[in-house]
């Protein structure tokens, strides 16, 4: 092996023995043609939106298992057992990833990173146009050592608030900042799971394991290129959309409907106005007098002089009173031209559901989420829908990653919401939640990635390490830790490292590396980096990232032995292409949540993603050659 003077990047030195690419192709055998078909699929299925990708993947390993079980392949004596597509579940690549999910989790659980998040703030209020340049390197630099999920949830709230403030569209930034924590990942070997899962299974086939930082020169000057277009192009490019919270007036108020004498409701129950309102009479309560009090059941007896106490918007409250033959009032005063409805101290919030969120997954109704914090809720925003509005069935919709659900609430309860940090909370205050724990939990998280980034110890040690601290010293706890894990990244993990070792295995993934070698005989090897690069980025936008590169790495391998090339640029090149993942909204998980608030379309994606994605991939088509001597 040698090193590369003051770059820090290791390059294999290939033996002269190394033989050339074979001129022939043989046929796949029966297991190796089953095994690509079922890649085939798996790539299919992992693009279908309304097949959720855990149902995908555990399909993709059942077959595998099921296949192999009971049609058993044997190469060389030696039978390759249906079990072992199970130990993926205990690689320690995805172990590591698991634990560095955790201690992120921990560090929003606790704001460790709220000190970060007031600088900027308050940098924001002085020069917009130089902070952000500003987020967008924090937001790079975190990211290359923390998952980047619990970063843009930091800087969102921040960027949300001071647009409101300053009357200017978030959607021109929150998309920039998003990209720029994805380009951030690149730079270490922890910062994205994609990463980690390269990185392993590379060295499982007899490359040296790559050190933390071997990559940064690279990413640093490809991504200081990216940097400049996020930040002086992209917002350029986006349109200027409103938020739900551009007028953070009250929208839904609460007044008291008197039924006069001769109303027409007298002496009927409730459920009669309830009908006559279009089954949408939202009563808190019965007030009969000056001090009683009435549940409002559905037959409940009504008399003149009751005062229904409603809540709702106030065209509906309106309609209530002309429906219902009654009079608004407010407190002791009619509801008129001089006395409007009033609502105290209500503010409006977004709750944007995240991964990990107590609602991933549930409805508002299961999780009791409106009564324990006392909020009206307003809208519903999914990306691709149209926002659903004072619609009973919002409280009955199961919640994705990205949902936005617009609520009305006191300050006291918004406030509330912040500080237990259940979900992302975003309105016009750049207040942040913060504990006592919050110094520790960095601590531990500098724990975690120093005694790694030294060579000390491996990440998946000093992961599991921190994870248990983080327990431990209660900056989580084990439901925190629960809703840290992705279900969707541990199966599409899984199932990828199986598709990858029975790729190897049954000789497919040579047959297709081959099959690249003699599809571009006679090509430069900077064209061939470049192009298996171009395909990983294309692929990573469609099907998930790891599942690109976990099929794509042993691929890569197996062309540059064929071809007697230094392994590690091609190993990067399918690392470099399978964080691409710009120019769709569904390429990674932090672009689902700048989508839903900042109101993107998936056009908005490849107008800004597309230029980026040409961006890096030129720049590393240059530079991959010029630090790893391809000869």
């Amino acid at each position: 092996m040698a090193r590369g003077r003051g770059t820090g990047i290791t390059m294999r030195i290939m033996p002269a023995s190394m033989p050339p690419y074979r001129m022939e192709q043989s046929m796949p055998g029966p297991h190796a043609i089953a095994t690509l078909t079922l890649t085939a699929v798996a790539l299919i299925l992992f693009t279908r939106e309304r097949l959720a990708l855990e149902t995908s993947s555990l399909f993709v390993l059942v077959a595998l298992l099921l296949g192999f079980e009971l049609f058993p392949y044997t190469h060389e004596g030696v039978r390759l057992e249906a079990h072992e597509f199970l130990l993926g579940f205990g690689h320690e690549a995805l172990v590591a990833v698991c634990a560095l999910m955790i201690a992120g989790q921990g560090l929003v659980r606790t704001g460790a990173l709220e000190p970060v998040g007031r600088l900027l703030a308050r940098a924001w209020g002085t020069a917009p146009a130089l902070s952000l340049a500003l987020t967008l390197v924090v937001g790079a630099v975190f990211s290359a050592f923390v998952n980047n999920v619990p970063i843009v949830v930091l800087l969102l709230p921040i960027l949300v608030s001071v647009s409101l403030r300053t009357g200017n569209a978030a959607s021109r930034v929150l998309m920039p900042m998003g990209f720029a924590t994805l380009l951030g990942g690149m730079a270490t070997t922890i910062g994205t799971s994609t990463n980690l899962l390269v990185v392993s299974v590379a060295a499982e086939m007899g490359l040296e394991r790559f050190g933390m930082f071997d990559f940064l020169l690279p990413v640093s000057i490809a991504g200081g290129a990216g940097l400049l277009y996020l930040w002086l192009i992209a917002p350029r490019l986006l349109p200027a959309r409103d938020s739900q919270l551009g007028d953070t007036s009250p929208r839904v108020f609460t007044a008291q409907l008197l039924l006069p004498e001769g109303s027409w409701a007298d002496g009927r129950p409730l459920r009669e106005l309830v009908e006559k309102a279009g089954d949408e009479l939202p009563v808190l309560r019965i007030l009969r007098g000056e001090h009683a009090q009435l549940l409002p059941l559905p037959d409940a007896v009504l008399r003149a002089g009751d005062r229904l106490l409603l809540s709702d918007t106030p065209d509906r409250l309106k309609e209530y009173e002309t429906v219902l033959d009654g009079q608004l009032w407010a407190g002791d005063t009619p509801v008129d031209e001089d006395h409007p409805l009033a609502a105290g101290d209500q503010q409006l919030a977004e709750v944007v559901v995240t991964q990990g969120s107590s609602l991933e997954g549930a409805t508002l109704t299961q999780s009791h989420f409106v009564e324990r914090y006392q909020l009206f809720t307003l809208a519903l925003h999914r990306p691709g829908w149209q926002p659903r509005l004072l619609r009973r069935d919002i409280r009955d919709i199961r919640l994705k990653v990205g949902d936005i659900v617009l609520v009305q609430g006191s300050r006291e309860q918004i406030a509330r919401l912040k500080r237990e940090a259940q979900v992302l909370v975003l309105d016009a205050t750049t207040e942040l939640p913060h504990s006592d724990r919050a110094p520790l939990a960095l601590a531990i998280m500098a724990g975690i990635v120093l005694p790694a980034a030294l060579g000390w110890l491996p990440i998946v040690y000093t992961a599991l390490a921190g994870v248990l601290l983080m327990i431990a010293t209660r900056c989580l706890d084990w439901r925190d830790a629960a809703h840290a894990l992705s279900s969707q990244v541990i199966l599409i993990v899984v199932a990828s490292l199986a598709l990858g070792k029975a790729l190897l295995a049954t000789g497919a993934a040579d047959w297709l590396a081959g099959l690249f070698v003699e599809g571009t005989r006679g090509t430069p090897p900077a064209a061939l980096l470049s192009g298996l690069m171009l395909l990983m980025a294309i692929f990573t936008n469609i099907v998930s990232n790891n599942a690109a590169a976990l099929i794509g790495t042993p691929i890569a391998i197996g062309i540059a032995r064929q071809l007697g090339l230094p392994e590690e640029p091609f190993v990067l090149s399918v690392l470099f292409g399978a964080n691409m993942s710009y120019a769709t909204p569904i390429a990674y998980k932090t672009n689902l949540l700048v989508m839903s608030a900042g109101g993107y379309r998936f056009g908005d994606f490849l107008r800004v993603g597309v230029p980026l994605t040409l961006i890096m991939w030129a720049v590393f088509s240059w530079l991959l050659p010029q630090l790893y001597p391809l000869t």
